[in-house]
């Protein structure tokens, strides 16, 4: 996905941080040994082949001078903590970090290595397995969310803190930051931005039932999934993760809007009963939180195709109309 976001460097500037990362002796010689992975919607990932053969990939943060939303600013820092909690209080297959670097001395951004991993991306293999297959995975990808979702924080927010003990108060937060980004750009939503505040406040108490900060990824959709042999190899991009409730979870979105997937096999995978009606109402909010994101994030990094920008906005009304609001 092209997107100014994505930080693209000089092939010496890649051999310079390969250097850094794993000596002189492992900088790659002649052609051929380096290739931008193009599934990414926000940071350039390269994929390395090294000297002695050793694959890698790179990921670098978007440039000092772009301006991203509120929610994305220091994003690969985010990543790197999400990925030492995982590590440590799980067992779900995702990236090891070979070396990071944040010193803003080779490229104006941070940077980290971690090895290849030789599998499919679920997004682009999904639509043509079979559905039984298909649906192993889903199982797979709910029962490691879950195993995400057991790791507890001190309060709700950001990983690094300090954070809240009220996750109403939280979440009307990030949503709050979402729509004043919205507004800076002059973001056209198909909404007044105050209905959506008020739709919010009419339906914020449904939050209230959260009560204990768990780790979510938030981003965990089929392209963040890579899967071989009918397992899940690794799971990618963990820059949004944050102590919330686990109901935000991607996988939940299609128990309210068919657009997102069918949630079944997510749901028998992670454990999770069918949903309240307390509940319904709070993952519609989560919902509505993920499509202005989706609307909005468009005109920050200048997507020239209209498809992302014009899915939303209509499902944003879709979800607007389940909380209570129609166009009249």
């Amino acid at each position: 996905m092209e997107s100014i976001t994505k930080n693209r460097q000089s092939p010496e500037v890649l051999r310079a941080m390969v250097e850094r990362a794993y000596g002189p002796d492992r900088i790659p010689e002649g052609e051929g040994w380096v290739s931008e992975l193009a599934h990414g919607w926000f940071n350039v990932a390269y994929r390395i082949r090294l000297r002695d053969g050793y694959e890698v990939v790179l990921k670098i943060a978007p440039p000092a001078g772009v301006e991203v939303m509120t929610y994305e600013q220091g994003a690969m820092g985010i990543e790197l903590a999400a990925l030492e909690l995982i590590g440590r209080h799980t067992a779900v297959p995702v990236p090891r970090v070979d070396f990071a670097d944040r010193s803003r001395q080779l490229c104006d951004a941070d940077w980290f290595f971690m090895p290849y991993v030789d599998a499919d991306n679920l997004a682009v293999v999904g639509p043509e397995l079979p559905a039984q297959e298909l649906a192993g995975y889903k199982e797979q990808v709910g029962a490691a969310n879950r195993q995400i979702n057991s790791i507890r924080g001190r309060a709700f927010g950001p990983l690094a803190g300090p954070g809240d003990a009220c996750w109403r108060r939280v979440f009307t937060d990030i949503v709050e930051d979402v729509l004043v980004d919205g507004e800076r750009r002059r973001v056209d939503l198909g909404w007044d931005y105050d209905t959506v505040r008020e739709v919010l406040a009419e339906h914020a108490a449904s939050l209230d039932e959260v009560s204990e900060p768990r780790l979510v990824e938030w981003d965990l959709w089929d392209g963040n999934v890579l899967v071989h042999d009918g397992k899940i190899a690794c799971l990618i991009d963990h820059e949004r993760a944050f102590f919330g409730d686990p109901l935000i979870e991607f996988g939940f979105a299609g128990t309210q809007l068919a657009a997102f997937g069918d949630s079944t096999h997510f749901m028998r995978g992670y454990g999770h009963p069918p949903l309240t009606e307390t509940q319904s109402v709070r993952r519609r909010l989560y919902c509505l939180h993920l499509l202005l994101i989706m609307v909005i994030e468009t005109v920050y990094r200048r997507h020239t195709d209209t498809a992302q920008y014009d899915l939303a906005r209509e499902r944003l009304t879709e979800v607007m109309a389940q909380l209570g609001r129609t166009r009249r």
